[in-house]
């Protein structure tokens, strides 16, 4: 499964973060492929020290700070010591909501997880967390089971990677139709 692949399965699927106060769970309705030789993909320059559990086997978490503002989650797409993965766009939040909203500026729900910066805040992601592999044979990213949702890829001419996506108001405003 590459990473084009990984983001198609991977939306449906749902996210859990246990924090002190609970827990945090969304399913995943947007996602963004960065296959291995993508010049916009963080393992496109090689490993560094910041980027090297975007090397590591498939279904590993790589956070990562962006501008110094927002923090953004990838799940790795590739075998072990190639780069590639699958940043994790939008949202939809299912439990500890009310968490969300108290952590985070929005707080309509369609607001708290549409975006990578908006999911990492709602979800109480930074660079401290620590994931264990999440995407492993035969399971879901989480405990709790998903249903499929329905997901379609949409190209554009100016993006190499395909992003996947269910329909909704939870997903980025980028992409929104």
């Amino acid at each position: 499964m590459d990473a084009v692949e990984l983001a198609r399965y991977l939306v449906g699927k749902v996210v859990v973060h246990d924090v002190a106060a609970g827990r945090l769970s969304g399913r995943i309705v947007e996602t963004e492929a960065y296959p291995i030789g993508d010049q916009a993909g963080h393992a496109y320059r090689g490993r560094t020290a910041r980027n090297r559990s975007l090397f590591l086997t498939r279904g590993h978490a790589y956070v990562y700070l962006v501008y110094g503002s927002s923090f953004m989650l990838t799940v790795t797409s590739e075998v072990r010591g190639v780069g590639g993965g699958v940043l994790l766009r939008a949202l939809e939040p299912l439990g500890g909501i009310d968490l969300m909203q108290r952590s985070h500026a929005a707080t309509r729900l369609t607001d708290l997880a549409r975006g990578p910066g908006r999911l990492a805040e709602a979800m109480q992601i930074d660079l401290e967390t620590r994931w264990p592999r999440f995407v492993r044979r035969r399971s879901t990213l989480s405990r709790g089971d998903s249903a499929e949702s329905r997901r379609h890829r949409q190209e554009y001419p100016h993006w190499p990677d395909p992003q996947h996506r269910s329909s909704g108001s939870f997903m980025s405003a980028l992409i929104r139709t």
